[in-house]
């Protein structure tokens, strides 16, 4: 089971198609499909799965900012054909294509110049993100590595990043909530600021992401507590891309509880009130 991948749909590597294919080698019976902001990959991401018998779980991965981290939230089930909901990512994704336009002109200032059309066709079409523009740095020679370019030029605080579109982790659990979604706060211990969620339960959080390849033992086992001590679910996932952003494992590497999967559809129910 792996319940964070990423598609070509966003940042990932991999076509639905091929992701599924890949989990279905791997033995992975049960697969979400998790973009940033877009569900662009689920449609095809579904077809396949009966295909080869893999349960594919509709989810999105909706990106906010705080003061001076990122919060990412996972949206679970979500109703990824209500045309409200594709509202809400279309204004997203928009303001992610004018935060890649603000960060190439950035980087123009610095002697970096790359062209727009060629990031987006790294994107294939989906969601447009800064590993894009890290990849058409490493193609064009001005790094060797994507991570080198977060360090040097793309990651919060480096000379080429922009701020995104405010879009607060509370509105994300609000928006995934009435799109009949199951909201998860993804790999809390990167952004590490666990003061946020118990204000995030009371906007209606559910879930915390708990096995996750970057935390360490100890952090496990601190948001298993935090999970008890809140009353949230835990989930876990790979965070699959496809090669070049860390994490680098294989889809369903990460050993989450099989017991996740009829929690999540058990508080889906809930907040559909079914």
């Amino acid at each position: 089971m792996d319940l964070h991948t990423h598609t070509t749909a966003s940042d990932g590597l991999l076509s639905p198609r091929a992701l599924v294919e890949e989990a279905a080698r791997l033995g992975v019976a049960i697969l979400a499909i998790t973009d940033h902001d877009t569900t662009d990959g689920i449609e095809e991401a579904l077809e396949v799965g009966k295909e080869l018998r893999v349960e594919v779980i509709p989810g999105v991965e909706i990106n906010t900012d705080v003061q001076g981290a990122e919060i990412h939230v996972l949206g679970y089930y979500i109703d990824h054909r209500s045309e409200w909901f594709q509202g809400t990512l279309r204004r997203l994704r928009e303001s992610r294509l004018d935060r890649a336009t603000r960060m190439l002109a950035k980087l123009a200032n610095l002697g970096i110049r790359l062209d727009l059309q060629r990031v987006l066709a790294l994107a294939h079409g989906g969601s447009v993100g800064r590993p894009h523009l890290a990849r058409a740095m490493v193609e064009a020679g001005y790094v060797s590595t994507p991570e080198e370019a977060f360090r040097l030029y793309l990651g919060r605080g480096g000379p080429a990043y922009v701020e995104r579109e405010r879009f607060t982790p509370e509105e994300a659990v609000q928006v995934i909530l009435r799109a009949g979604g199951v909201p998860v706060l993804a790999h809390p211990g990167l952004s590490n600021r666990d003061g946020l969620v118990p204000d995030l339960v009371s906007a209606g959080l559910m879930g915390i992401e708990v096995y996750y390849p970057e935390h360490s033992p100890a952090q496990v086992q601190h948001y298993l507590a935090l999970a008890k001590k809140l009353g949230l679910l835990t989930t876990g996932g790979t965070d699959f891309h496809g090669g070049d952003l860390a994490p680098r494992v294989q889809v369903g590497s990460v050993e989450v509880p099989l017991e996740v999967v009829t929690l999540l559809k058990e508080k889906v129910r809930l907040v559909r009130g079914s």
